[in-house]
């Protein structure tokens, strides 16, 4: 029987008593630019003139968080941009006791925790951090982030080369469980923090 969630962002998942999979979502996207297309004369002219005429500053207030519940994402840069070939830079934000999904990639990551606390589990084995630290993703790990604050938000900046690797038919990506559509208990309600303007999260 179907929920009252539209039938277009869902799959069949929810006929066997899973969760159903937003299709709408981010990382529900099957038609993702992992890295794009240069084509044009042997000396490229053209494309380094496009290069050239790109913008080199992401305004944050202008990208908007994506996803959900329990995790977000904001993506800063990403080959679908037209300004990066070998990168992947976004930050995520995790709502209070949210996860991320659990999946695996043959590209490291690293994530450098701008606020709260929480912690991963990378192949079975938890490892810790709070703001200030940096958790590194290896390669061929599967992997889930978690916050461990039940009140409070966790905000990560992540940079990692997937781009490259895929570019190097390096194409393994494994998804174990997707995102949550439902909140954490004790996160009902939270919105990302799109607008802010004080960066230091002072209280």
């Amino acid at each position: 029987m179907k929920t009252e969630t539209s039938t277009s962002a869902v799959t069949d998942r929810e006929t066997s008593g899973e969760e159903p999979v937003r299709k709408d979502l981010y990382h529900s996207n099957k038609n993702r630019v992992f890295v794009r297309a240069i084509a044009g004369p042997y000396n490229l002219k053209d494309e380094l003139t496009r290069l050239r005429s790109m913008p080199r500053v992401r305004k944050g207030k202008e990208l908007r968080f994506v996803d959900g519940p329990q995790a977000y994402s904001r993506h800063y840069i990403e080959p679908k941009d037209g300004i990066t070939q070998t990168f992947h830079l976004h930050l995520e934000e995790y709502g209070p006791g949210g996860k991320s999904q659990k999946h695996g990639h043959v590209n490291e990551a690293a994530f450098y925790i701008l606020d709260g606390v929480g912690y991963e589990i990378h192949d079975g084995v938890r490892y810790d951090w709070k703001a200030g630290d940096v958790a590194i993703v290896h390669n061929n790990c599967v992997h889930q982030h978690f916050n461990a604050d039940p009140e409070k938000p966790a905000r990560a900046l992540v940079i990692k080369t997937k781009p490259m690797y895929l570019f190097m038919n390096m194409l393994f990506q494994y998804q174990v469980e997707p995102r949550s559509n439902k909140a954490a208990p004790g996160g009902e309600g939270f919105e990302p923090r799109h607008l802010e303007d004080n960066y230091n999260h002072a209280d």
